[in-house]
């Protein structure tokens, strides 16, 4: 009804305090932190910051890497942690010409491979054991931004092949387009940050990878996939495989990798997870991922920053009662109650139901949901929100939700509602619930239960004076599955319409 619903569920998040706890456990970071505290000046790095091949033996050993991986993926490892190190200022590396002395415009040059004394703890070191939880998370978002863009950049294979006899790399030939590869992992963490709020925030369960990248593929109006579907779904997959190994060290997800025996039959000619459907029991060998909460953080920290709207559970906390009910009118059951929780958290129960009954009156499209949502926050505030509750009962918009309160309650001395206060309530229950989109089936339940409830339903509905009474005739018309109380509902949709001279 009010057509103006959020693009995105809130997210509940840790503290800060919390997030920076996890940002600190981040293996990648702790590597970073290790070698930024290991370089000195003896340290030799090539001219773009990289140490030299001599200096991976001991930073890899210096990780405690070359128990677990072999020579060349523990020098890997150690040198993705030095880029890290030097792209976040945890290091620093000095600008110098040939001779030693610092370069006068301030470059590099590039036939300069190799000097000694350039590298000095910078000055993000000292915020790992003295900074703020807010000064920890932006380092590890600064981190996080390196390790995006290593994985989005090409393949290596892909790469040495584009190299030409003079040592530059035909970006043609590479056929790479970096923003096209941002963007498309943007998407796929996008979705995956929205499947995990959907149901408030939680991080339990994980997506697999076919759905994943079948969600950036697959196009919404497609049937049966095609076979060139399924085959770009498989490539994405593999490419996404390469891209959550590459971020699950810095905290960002929880990864179980494709099965190598898949990646077997991939170079076999077979396409994983795309020329049959995904056995259930199988499911996490074809990957399974999942954002850890320092993972939804760092994602709503991407959008907020590109402009997207992604609401925090706590918002609307300060907002008045009118804010809050029009704020979580659209949002799934349990970070509504979230918000709600710690929105009545700030105020005395009795101020805060008053609050929230006067906040819950309105013609406006959108003021059925605010009273159902009203009355589901005055559940929460208990029997201390009665006596404001009590001062309703004879008002016509809030009367007849404040006898259902009472009687959920438990409470006497409840006078019984008139009958246009029946019908009244009936039509805004039911607008709010169109509005809400919530389950069709529980919909059309509560239509037939209603009009079962009353003899001559319609007859008296029509009558009612509420902004949403043709609409919700019409809609009790298509809804209700006996095809004579569907015929006499649109009858009484179209009186109530004759009757508003609309």
């Amino acid at each position: 009804m009010t057509g103006d619903h959020p693009t995105l569920p809130p997210v509940r998040l840790p503290s800060d305090a919390e997030l920076a706890r996890d940002a600190l456990a981040a293996p990648l970071l702790v590597r970073a932190v290790s070698l930024a505290r290991w370089a000195g000046p003896g340290t030799r790095v090539r001219a773009g910051g990289e140490l030299v091949d001599e200096q991976l033996p001991a930073a890899a050993e210096l990780l405690g890497l070359g128990d677990e991986l072999s020579e060349g993926d523990a020098e890997a490892y150690a040198s993705e942690a030095w880029r890290v190190a030097v792209d976040t200022a945890l290091v620093e590396v000095e600008d110098q010409d040939e001779d030693g002395s610092p370069a006068a415009d301030g470059t590099l040059g590039v036939d300069h491979e190799a000097a000694e004394g350039r590298v000095r703890a910078g000055e993000q070191l000292a915020l790992v054991t003295s900074g703020s939880p807010q000064d920890i998370l932006s380092l590890w978002l600064d981190a996080l931004d390196v390790v995006f863009a290593d994985a989005t950049a090409p393949v290596l294979d892909d790469l040495a092949a584009a190299i030409g006899d003079d040592g530059e790399i035909d970006f043609e030939t590479l056929d790479w387009d970096p923003e096209l590869e941002a963007e498309f992992l943007e998407g796929v963490l996008g979705n995956l940050y929205l499947l995990t709020v959907a149901d408030g925030g939680a991080t339990e369960g994980a997506v697999p990878l076919p759905v994943l990248a079948a969600s950036m593929v697959v196009p919404d109006d497609m049937g049966e996939p095609t076979d060139d579907i399924l085959e770009q779904v498989s490539e994405a997959m593999m490419r996404l495989d390469d891209q959550f190994r590459l971020l699950e060290p810095i905290g960002l997800v929880s990864y179980v990798p494709v099965d190598e025996a898949l990646m077997a039959e991939e170079d076999a000619g077979g396409a994983p997870g795309a020329a049959e459907p995904v056995d259930e029991e199988d499911v996490s060998r074809y990957g399974m991922v999942r954002l850890t909460a320092l993972g939804l953080y760092g994602i709503r920290a991407r959008m907020l920053e590109a402009g997207v709207e992604a609401p925090l559970v706590g918002d609307l906390a300060d907002k008045d009662a009118h804010a809050l009910l029009d704020g979580i009118a659209h949002f799934p059951e349990l970070a509504a109650r979230a918000e709600t929780e710690q929105w009545l958290a700030r105020r005395a129960p009795a101020d805060a139901a008053h609050e929230l009954l006067a906040a819950a009156r309105g013609t406006d499209a959108g003021a059925p949901l605010r009273r159902l949502h009203c009355q589901q926050a005055l559940s929460l505030v208990g029997a201390e929100a009665e006596p404001a509750v009590r001062d309703v009962l004879d008002d016509a918009e809030l009367g007849g939700l404040a006898r259902v309160w009472l009687a959920e309650l438990g409470a006497g001395d409840v006078p019984p509602p008139p009958e246009s206060m029946i019908f009244w309530l009936a039509i805004d229950t039911i607008a709010a619930q169109l509005d809400s989109e919530g389950e069709a089936d529980e919909l059309q339940e509560l239509v037939e239960g209603l009009v079962g409830q009353h003899s001559g339903f319609f007859e008296a509905a029509w009558r009612v004076d509420h902004p949403a009474t043709v609409e919700v005739l019409e809609e009790m018309g298509r809804l209700h599955r006996d095809r004579g109380v569907s015929k006499d509902a649109r009858k009484a949709a179209f009186k109530a319409r004759s009757r508003g001279g609309s």
